[in-house]
């Protein structure tokens, strides 16, 4: 037995020395299974969208995988295409085409699964000889570059109008762009025919075809415009209503990409006009400008409109505080770190 115990140590901790550093390997796999609202928490904000166009007003070509891609308001005077990341802050401004001198028609956006590259289409017109000739390029992200691609369709040599109706986004489904095209044709006599089609072009094959619009003569139509519902093609038709000066927007949904007889109509809903149709939402609500109201201000009576949420498969609606502009371009957006590096791409 001792006579005097020896005093007791803390315990001892044993301390690595290791570089600050972690290996590059390591890091990116600990980014890579971050969100990215986690990697881009401590950057600066940015402004609103950082370029300019000659119109001075910006529209959106559609969103794909957190890349939004814009043209000129003004699309026949403007040949500027700008792709966006507003995640990370960098945009780029595409290189000119080869077709400076025709008259720039519609602009579509898409994201090629099989080749992991981003797409531009823009179709084009001219006149020759009096006869209209339509010219398409597609602008690849991987190769930063136009290329001409073959339309594939013969048009109705009758067809003395030829529109794009773009009321809304052009719609990036199942792979594919969409365009609703209205055509006025020239018949025996002083007879006219109006026609409409869906225009649909494949990112991956770069191959375009038609798609076959649902049956609905009972009604008369004003306009049709294509978007998407939950993923989904859908088709929005603008006719007049029972009341005077009242219109009525049906909407039709493709359950089954490319079958005619998968159209199903989902809802009709009085609007004001085609103009208060904004869009939907990614969970399938549709954004509306609906009709003015008399609202006091200051004493006087002043009209309003009012903005509203609708579910088109109850029909319930909810009214918004923010007023919504009928020119505002609506798409669904999802955060990314896509357009990280490439030529001509500027961080701001």
């Amino acid at each position: 037995m001792m006579s005097q115990s020896k005093e007791a140590r803390p315990p001892m901790i044993l301390r690595r020395r290791t570089n600050s550093h972690l290996p590059d390997e390591i890091v990116l796999e600990i980014l890579a299974r971050l969100p990215v609202k986690s990697v881009l928490r401590f950057r600066p904000k940015s402004k609103r969208i950082p370029f300019t166009f000659q119109s001075g007003y910006p529209r959106l070509v559609g969103s794909c995988n957190g890349i939004l891609c814009f043209t000129d308001c003004v699309t026949s005077k403007s040949k500027d295409v700008y792709l966006w990341n507003p995640s990370i802050r960098k945009f780029k401004r595409l290189p000119d085409t080869c077709l400076t001198q025709l008259r720039t028609l519609v602009i579509g956006f898409g994201y090629d699964s099989q080749s992991n590259d981003y797409k531009v289409v823009r179709i084009s017109q001219t006149r020759v000889k009096d006869v209209l000739a339509r010219e398409v390029e597609v602008y690849s992200l991987s190769s930063d570059s136009w290329k001409r691609v073959g339309l594939g369709m013969s048009w109705t040599p009758n067809a003395f109008s030829f529109s794009f109706n773009g009321i809304l986004a052009f719609p990036f489904v199942s792979g594919h762009l969409h365009w609703m095209i209205e055509m006025t044709e020239e018949g025996g006599g002083q007879e006219r025919r109006f026609t409409s089609m869906i225009l649909s072009f494949d990112v991956n094959s770069e191959k375009f075809k038609e798609l076959p619009l649902p049956d609905d003569e009972g009604s008369f139509i004003v306009t049709k415009c294509v978007t998407s519902f939950k993923g989904k093609l859908a088709l929005i038709k603008f006719g007049y209503g029972v009341q005077p000066h009242s219109m009525l927007c049906s909407i039709w949904v493709m359950k089954e990409y490319g079958v005619l007889d998968s159209w199903n109509k989902l809802c009709v809903l009085p609007v004001d006009a085609f103009i208060d149709f904004t869009g939907f939402t990614n969970y399938g609500i549709l954004l509306i400008r609906n009709m003015p109201r008399l609202v006091s201000t200051n004493c006087e009576l002043e009209r309003k409109y009012k903005s509203v949420l609708i579910d088109p498969e109850t029909l319930h609606e909810n009214e918004i505080s923010i007023q919504v502009n009928y020119h505002l371009d609506v798409a669904t957006y999802m955060e990314s770190i896509a357009l990280l590096d490439g030529a001509n791409v500027v961080f701001h």
